[in-house]
């Protein structure tokens, strides 16, 4: 049998990404976080201490990881107020994993897409020697742990290695019941743990990896991210990209936020400016926003994407870091496929429900066109 680093040697398509490809994926990443996701600003750290050690991030496609090689998810779960990070706490809990399943991962995956976890994910990798596969477990960032892709397929969120932010206390969670246990006890030690917590979880295969989870995110991303960099006009161009909507431009002029349960629960309310002069904007968000209204009415819910960003140049704030007088653009983009399946809608629904929202689901490009 061959070595994991054997086997990586072998692979041809695995690229090398430099600085600033990882400060495009950073911005990329958080179009489609719908302001959870973590700051891009705690990205952009990331990614200056991962250079300036001198890590090698290696970008590996799905279709290259071997089929009985194995995939660690990785990430941050908690409120997104509390959110703090420590490089080696966070590979500590990957390799407290790997030696509880007695083996080591041949790559790490994020498990979303957001301008801070999606670069944990990266960071992670990198600092283990092992490349990160361009992919995630989303497609966007989602409040809860089983909101993901890998629930819909079945493949077991345990077991999960959860630490705290030093990784001074570190569990193991061998199996659970169904994903959604393990959402609780994972959401339950970071509400102990001042409310943010690493997880190592969703041992994939390498044939999973092929048909799973979102395929080539990350270069996609790096992509979102190069535009938002280069255009003249980056709000258009990025809708034009991502065949996305602009739900609205406008001034905040009230916000409400508390950290309860280990998510943050923010309302914002948006008067509008240039073509939305005289209407008015509403969101609510779980850590990510979940639904938006424009006159009452209407416009976005999750699982589509619903992300604020500068109106001066397309990047996102997430929704934990908008305060009152920014001015600032909500764009609405289609969710993956594979949420809006019967499934997956199931999966959000049920979330939904239990967050107060009590309208049932109406696809972004249908509200559009109402």
């Amino acid at each position: 049998m061959y070595s994991n680093d054997k086997l990586r040697e072998e692979i041809t398509e695995m690229k090398i990404l430099n600085r600033q490809q990882l400060l495009d994926m950073v911005d990329g990443t958080a179009i489609f976080s719908a302001g959870g996701g973590g700051a891009p600003e705690l990205g952009y750290g990331i990614v200056e201490k991962l250079v300036n050690d001198g890590y090698e991030v290696r970008l590996i496609e799905p279709n290259e990881v071997p089929e009985d090689a194995i995939v660690a998810n990785f990430a941050c779960v908690g409120a997104t107020t509390s959110v703090g990070y420590d490089s080696q706490a966070a590979v500590k809990t990957l390799k407290i994993l790997e030696e509880y399943i007695g083996k080591e991962v041949f790559a790490v995956i994020p498990v979303e897409l957001g301008g801070f976890n999606t670069l944990v994910a990266v960071d992670v990798a990198a600092r283990r020697g092992v490349p990160v596969v361009d992919a995630d477990g989303a497609g966007r960032a989602v409040p809860e742990v089983h909101l993901k892709v890998y629930t819909i397929d079945e493949i077991p969120l345990a077991p999960m290695a959860i630490a705290d932010i030093r990784a001074k206390n570190v569990v193991i969670v061998k199996e659970t019941a169904d994903s959604k246990s393990a959402e609780r006890i994972a959401r339950v030690l970071a509400t102990e743990w001042s409310h943010t917590a690493y997880t190592a979880r969703r041992i994939l295969t390498g044939t999973q990896v092929k048909y799973s989870p979102i395929q080539k995110s990350l270069s996609r991303a790096i992509k979102i991210g190069e535009i938002l960099r280069t255009s003249k006009n980056p709000i258009k161009s990025i809708l034009a990209e991502t065949e996305g909507y602009k739900l609205f431009q406008g001034r905040v002029v009230q916000i409400s936020k508390e950290t309860i349960g280990g998510f943050t629960w923010i309302s914002v309310s948006i008067r509008g400016e240039n073509e939305f002069e005289g209407s008015t904007f509403n969101f609510k968000a779980k850590n990510e926003v979940l639904i938006a209204y424009r006159n009452g009415k209407l416009v976005a819910m999750a699982p589509d994407i619903i992300t604020p960003v500068r109106s001066e140049n397309g990047k996102c704030v997430t929704a934990e870091r908008i305060r009152e007088g920014d001015s600032i653009a909500v764009l609405g983009l289609k969710a993956p496929e594979k949420w809006r399946t019967s499934k997956g809608i199931e999966l959000w629904m049920e979330m939904l429900r239990r967050s107060g929202v009590t309208e049932n689901y109406v696809p972004i490009e249908e509200l559009a066109s109402s």
